[in-house]
């Protein structure tokens, strides 16, 4: 019978959940692979992907967003002002702090590395499932994101 019809236990679930977990993790490490970021690490990556996503803000609105002491944010982001890809400017509300904004070379960075990633993932979906597998491949998207409905 295939697995759709076969009323699940707690233990296949729990199998399930965890070949989902170790797979989604093997995936963005060979996407990570793929994108070539140069030297940044995980966290400055990340910081740039908040402020390329919500806009400028504070580097204590920016720690806070990514669960950070603003000390720990605050290394992170002078290294990326080093490397040109934050800039700073007044807070027109408040002169004692800083608007931090990604510069238009930290985004095309960030889009050359999410290009990179499709490309590669793309390539490989291609050469490597069959048209059969594509669509199957396509209905296991649409349960991953049912599981992230409300």
């Amino acid at each position: 019978m295939p697995r759709e019809q076969v009323d699940l236990t707690a233990t296949d679930a729990h199998a399930l959940a965890r070949e989902v977990r170790i797979l989604v993790g093997q995936l963005r490490r060979k996407l990570r692979e793929q994108a070539e970021p140069g030297d940044f690490t995980p966290s400055q990556v990340a910081a740039l992907i908040r402020l390329l996503t919500d806009g400028p803000m504070t580097l204590t609105a920016l720690a806070r967003a990514e669960g950070m002491r603003p000390q720990s944010m605050g290394a992170i982001v002078s290294a990326l002002d080093a490397v040109g890809l934050v800039s700073s400017a007044p807070d027109p509300t408040d002169g004692r702090q800083s608007i931090l904004s990604a510069t238009p070379e930290a985004r095309h960075m960030v889009e050359a590395g999410r290009a990179a990633k499709e490309d590669w993932l793309s390539r490989t979906i291609e050469s490597k499932l069959s048209d059969r597998e594509q669509r199957d491949l396509s209905t296991g998207i649409e349960l991953l994101k049912r599981l992230l409905d409300p």
